[in-house]
């Protein structure tokens, strides 16, 4: 009889007590905006992309293993957090303009590319359901006309130890009990594939998508941006820098894949021969050389300055 791993990151159905498990043993940490697992290192800004974050111990499935407490840490009030800038910003020599720090504000997750499969585009064996809190999984073969997809179509909340999403009430203290919510909107057929749009004829069968989710933080001498592009191909990733842009042309090892090309045009000029980049599991970060020390409000040229007075260090830290 089939049994239900309670390890986190795991939950799989099993039959083979000794069948290799790949989990996540620490709680979760969600922290002034980040998310991650204190079992290991990598920290990422939306609930997306931390349940995507890969396993980092191996073991055996269990049914008994109590899954820990999430750790969430107090999160500091407006005027405490301001004093600490104000003593840090004194405490550092200037090295240019007068720069104070607060977090720059960052966009919504995008919409999901389609609400539902569309006709005619063939499923892939053991396909999950996109939508959130649902994990139903597509068999080959079977009838989609008796499918009813449980989800939840709103945006995790985590607010003061409680626990829920936009679209519903419903809160909880427990991260399990996060995890195990029962959807709140009903719908006909399950999410697997979407519209897969694709590309033109140019693009070769590739889904070509027309902007990115990005962000940024300063420091007095560099600007630091990410791309949020999950599986990046390494091999085929173009980056150039200009003086006063940014040539992107990325492509993901997804099947199809996925294809992001941009002229980012930047808020001033940098240093192309100081500036770098690396391609991380769930987005391309820059590190863009300032060429005279000046404080950015916006990191494209073309975007409507804010007024928000942008943070000097990395973000989500005072």
């Amino acid at each position: 009889m089939a049994q239900k791993c309670v390890h986190q990151g795991c939950g799989k159905q099993y039959t083979d007590a000794t069948e290799k498990c790949e989990y996540h043993p620490g709680p979760p940490i969600f922290h002034e905006g980040q998310k991650g697992w204190k079992c290991c290192k990598p920290r990422v800004l939306t609930f997306d992309e931390f349940m995507d974050i890969t396993p980092c111990t191996t073991g055996v499935h269990s049914t008994t293993d109590k899954p820990p407490g999430v750790e969430e840490k107090p999160q500091q009030d407006d005027a405490a957090l301001a004093k600490k800038i104000e003593n840090l910003n004194a405490a550092t020599p200037s090295r240019g303009p007068v720069q104070t720090a607060q977090h720059a504000p960052t966009p919504p997750p995008p919409a999901p590319e389609s609400e539902d499969d569309e006709p005619g585009l063939e499923i892939p064996d053991k396909a999950g359901c996109k939508r959130r809190a649902c994990g139903a999984t597509y068999k080959k073969g079977s009838s989609r006309d008796a499918e009813e997809c449980v989800h939840h179509p709103g945006v995790p909340i985590f607010h003061e130890g409680s626990k829920g999403y936009s679209c519903c009430k419903r809160r909880v203290l427990e991260f399990d009990q996060f995890m195990n919510m029962a959807g709140c909107k009903t719908k006909k057929q399950h999410l697997f594939v979407g519209s897969g749009k694709k590309g033109n004829g140019d693009a070769g069968g590739e889904e070509v998508l027309s902007t990115v989710r990005h962000d940024f933080y300063q420091t007095p001498a560099s600007v630091i941006a990410s791309f949020f592009l999950k599986k990046i191909n390494k091999e085929t990733a173009k980056v150039e820098f200009q003086e006063k842009q940014l040539v992107l042309d990325l492509t993901t090892t997804d099947s199809p894949p996925k294809r992001y090309k941009s002229e980012v045009p930047l808020f001033a000029t940098i240093d192309t021969e100081k500036s770098s980049y690396k391609i991380l599991g769930t987005k391309l970060e820059v590190s863009l050389a300032k060429s005279d020390g000046s404080s950015w409000s916006v990191l494209r040229s073309d975007d409507a300055p804010t007024g928000e007075i942008l943070q000097v260090g990395r973000a989500g830290r005072a």
